[in-house]
């Protein structure tokens, strides 16, 4: 969906919610608008480029865009952070192991949120609602070193079948730019 086809204010800029709904309605609406002019592409679910893209959740990046993708060339996993956590370890061994994917590209970025978390999230989360979250923050300080650890957990884990193309990457969400990381 692009942002053209969703409702603008006088300035051009998407408006948050239509007049008296929410930004679910909003979304709705244009899916709408896109399902009136869509054609079924008759796209295999198999990635073209056979390459899963492991990324963080940031709504600053447009991994399509940065990256020359198109519908259909690679399976899209985001989180918050981009870290490779066990069921992003669960969706590339599907990716792989039923659709054919072979190359796992990794890509967190500069200014990201969990920067400036720490655990004590979870431990706030458990005292506002009186149960300890299941899940670890994965809060990091290092982007670079962070991507080096997402990139040792595709390598090492053992439920993957290919584990000999896995690069990763920061995304400089000011100059959109990829700097690769070596993984040593």
């Amino acid at each position: 969906m692009s942002t053209a086809s969703v409702p603008a204010d006088p300035a051009g800029r998407i408006s948050d919610t239509p007049a008296g709904g929410t930004v679910t309605d909003r979304l709705v609406e244009a899916n709408q608008q896109y399902a009136a002019a869509f054609t079924d592409p008759g796209m295999d679910a198999r990635p073209v480029l056979k390459v899963a893209v492991v990324a963080c959740m940031d709504a600053r990046l447009d991994l399509h865009d940065a990256l020359g993708l198109e519908l259909g060339d690679c399976h899209t996993i985001r989180n918050a952070g981009g870290v490779v956590t066990d069921d992003v370890i669960r969706s590339l061994t599907i990716s792989q192991r039923a659709l054919g994917t072979r190359s796992v590209v990794l890509i967190h970025h500069t200014g990201c949120g969990l920067l400036n978390l720490t655990e004590d999230f979870r431990h706030e989360l458990e005292d506002e609602v009186g149960q300890r979250p299941p899940w670890a923050v994965e809060a990091f300080r290092d982007v670079d070193q962070d991507v080096r650890q997402s990139m040792q957990r595709v390598r090492t884990s053992p439920f993957l079948l290919h584990r000999e193309d896995v690069r990763g990457f920061v995304f400089d969400v000011q100059t959109g730019l990829l700097r690769e990381i070596d993984p040593a």
